[in-house]
């Protein structure tokens, strides 16, 4: 088989997690391995996934976008966004910080437009 990665993936064993749904739905899965561009990922129903996630591994300390590349039944392979040389991973307290800001920043502007709503 032709190898097209632009690195190879080291084989691993981490614990990770997809979010999807604006964060409000995750699922749990198992990463069996793992490079700066992309990991595969097992899963119990990987069928349940969309194409777009954003994706952790905690122990690694990492969140980033990803995009599907291909799924089976119980295992899909997974393209971070964005990766590119300098890689596309960013640490996971960063992620976090991020994502807190930015739904306060909607709950923000929702409150705004309640008071535009008002007058």
């Amino acid at each position: 088989m032709l190898e097209r990665r632009k690195l190879p993936r080291s084989r691993v064993y981490y614990g990770g997690m997809v979010a999807f749904n604006a964060r409000s739905s995750t699922l749990a899965c198992v990463v069996r391995n793992f490079s700066q561009f992309g990991a595969k990922v097992e899963f119990e129903n990987a069928a349940l996934m969309p194409d777009e996630v954003d994706f952790e591994i905690e122990r690694k300390g990492i969140s980033c976008s990803a995009r599907l590349i291909w799924r089976g039944h119980l295992a899909a392979g997974l393209v971070f966004s964005g990766a590119s040389e300098a890689g596309g991973v960013i640490p996971l307290n960063w992620a976090r910080k991020l994502r807190a800001s930015e739904r306060a920043n909607r709950q923000l502007q929702s409150r705004l437009d309640q008071l535009r709503s008002e007058y």
